[in-house]
C-alpha cells in the first residue's frame, strides 16, 4: 500500500481535507486524533490489509510517518 492510500485514510478519520496530511504531522497536533481515531485506524489497517501492530508500536508511533512506517515495515515482513 502506497504511503498516499494511508494519508487518504487518516484524513478521512481525522475528518481533514484530502492532500492535508504530509507525513511530519505530530499526531497530537490533529484535533480529532484521540482513542476513537487510534481505533479506527486499527480496525482500517486490520480489515484492509490484515495487518496487526502491536500496543509498543502504536505507543512509540509519535508522527503519522511513524504509522505508516510501522504499517509499511509489516507489509515488507
Amino acid at each position: 500500500m502506497k504511503k498516499s492510500e494511508l494519508y487518504a485514510n487518516l484524513e478521512v478519520i481525522l475528518e481533514l481535507e484530502p492532500g492535508t496530511i504530509r507525513g511530519d504531522e505530530e499526531l497530537e497536533s490533529f484535533a480529532d486524533w484521540n482513542s476513537l481515531a487510534l481505533i479506527s485506524f486499527i480496525a482500517f489497517v486490520d480489515g484492509t490489509l490484515n495487518i496487526s501492530l502491536s500496543p509498543q508500536e502504536l505507543q512509540r508511533a509519535k508522527t503519522v510517518g511513524d504509522l505508516t512506517n510501522a504499517v509499511r515495515a509489516k507489509i515488507e515482513d
